[in-house]
């Protein structure tokens, strides 16, 4: 008992969840719901947390690819106005193709 009593404390104190008070159905395949079961049972989530895990992924993974503001400006301007291929790029993609690529 002896060291875990503040762990354990500091633990419940730190986890501030939101209150689960909205509710969703969803109708699924028989395969998809065998392959839903499978992952709650071996992630230990519930099936609820699980959707919201792989929807943060989602959101995440788009926020990555998007380009906002100078990003997006300087990669449309180099679709549109492509720069010239150095001299060495041009020699390597020549190499690479007497070479069997």
């Amino acid at each position: 008992m002896y060291g875990m009593m503040p762990y354990i404390v500091v633990m419940r104190t730190a986890a501030k969840r939101e209150l689960k008070t909205e509710r969703m159905e969803l109708r699924v395949s028989p395969s998809a719901r065998r392959l839903i079961e499978k992952a709650t049972a071996i992630s230990g989530l519930a099936a609820g947390d699980l959707a919201y895990e792989g929807a943060r992924r989602v959101l995440e993974d788009h926020d990555r690819m998007v380009l906002r503001g100078d990003d997006r400006e300087v990669f449309l301007n180099a679709i549109a106005n492509p720069p010239r291929p150095v001299a060495r790029l041009v020699a390597a993609l020549r190499k690479h193709r007497r070479l069997g690529g």
